[in-house]
């Protein structure tokens, strides 16, 4: 039996931060970075929330929330005890207000709203019941699952992402994509998740390079935004795979952003996939809904195209090999593999 559940609010469209007009006389507590929290987006996320508002921040965000992190976040959470939770920025801001929200919550302190307000169109995080959270002294990044990590509400204003820099854009966009791909093959896939997943893959070939190039279009920033919560959507309800499984040790052990470590590994990926029949066949079925091939095409020319599909995604988003990224590193990563293997095994993406 296959369950299926959307439990959070959207608004989305520029202008949509209208939406948090709703909260009136509420402690508020924003937790973001700390670059965000004095930038101009900042001022506007401030300024769309009526002046009756007490509003308190928590920026000791960095990239690849840590529990120490999140430990902090929780302890300044039980001294201001606020109504109303934002995660405002990247994935990384929204999952340490998502697990600060839910560990509080198990602590018996109660919130009323947690809303998630993306300003990178990437990790789906705003829609998802997942969060992750690293351990830098261990290397390791703890994938959580829970129906309760799912925000109450999401605002998707793409004009908060026109000033996203190309390069981030590429890595986050290649991690949409990534997870579109890992939902469509998983065994838990359904028919719904299915319709999310083949629609966040079409939006981002199409729209993704044009964002890398042009950052300032806002259709076309719309466009990524939307992919990146339907995406969202279907790897919450049908699960990722073996891509993000091994990416969690390349980002805890080399440090690597998350979307880049997603992109360098999606190939091979889908490659080692397809020797699955089942695998395969969906993999061909979704270079066929794409056009990436003629409609009669084989299970192996289909499957082809979607590899060729991807390989020219990287080349526009300027995607590196891995042994570039890692350069001198390199070889340290060859000598752990052994290691990384089984922890890669037991990630609870898998």
């Amino acid at each position: 039996m296959h369950t299926f559940s959307l439990q959070t609010r959207l608004y989305s469209g520029p202008g949509s931060l209208a939406a948090l007009q709703r909260f009136s006389h509420q402690h508020i507590w924003i937790v973001c970075d700390g670059f965000l929290a004095r930038s101009p987006l900042f001022e506007r996320l401030r300024a769309a929330l009526p002046a009756s508002n007490r509003v308190s921040v928590f920026s000791d965000i960095t990239p690849d929330p840590t529990i120490h992190t999140v430990a902090k976040g929780i302890a300044q959470m039980q001294a201001l005890r606020p109504q109303v939770v934002i995660g405002f920025g990247g994935g990384s801001a929204m999952d340490a207000a998502k697990a600060i929200v839910w560990f509080s919550q198990q602590g018996g302190l109660p919130v009323d709203t947690c809303v998630a307000i993306p300003t990178t169109s990437g990790t789906g995080s705003e829609v998802t019941s997942a969060c992750v959270i690293s351990d830098p002294e261990k290397g390791i990044k703890y994938p959580l699952f829970h129906e309760a990590l799912c925000p109450d509400m999401a605002i998707l204003d793409p004009t908060l992402v026109i000033s996203v820099p190309p390069t981030i854009t590429a890595h986050t966009g290649l991690d949409v994509l990534t997870h579109a791909l890992e939902a469509w093959v998983s065994p838990q896939a359904t028919d719904f998740t299915d319709a999310l997943a083949e629609k966040a893959a079409r939006l981002v070939f199409r729209a993704l390079p044009v964002a890398v190039r042009q950052g300032d279009c806002v259709a076309t920033r719309s466009k990524m935004h939307n992919a990146s919560t339907l995406a969202g959507m279907a790897f919450s309800q049908a699960g990722l795979g073996l891509n993000h499984a091994i990416a969690h040790q390349l980002g805890g052990q080399f440090h690597l952003p998350h979307g880049l470590a997603n992109a360098l590994l999606l190939t091979a990926v889908i490659r080692f996939n397809a020797g699955e029949p089942r695998a395969a066949k969906r993999y061909a079925r979704l270079a066929r809904a794409c056009r990436f091939c003629p409609p009669e095409a084989g299970e192996q020319e289909a499957l082809q195209a979607l590899l060729a599909a991807v390989e020219t995604l990287k080349q526009q988003c300027t995607i590196p090999t891995l042994k570039g990224v890692l350069q001198e590193k390199y070889p340290l990563f060859l000598s752990r593999i052994p290691a990384m293997v089984p922890a890669a095994l037991a990630d609870a993406t898998l």
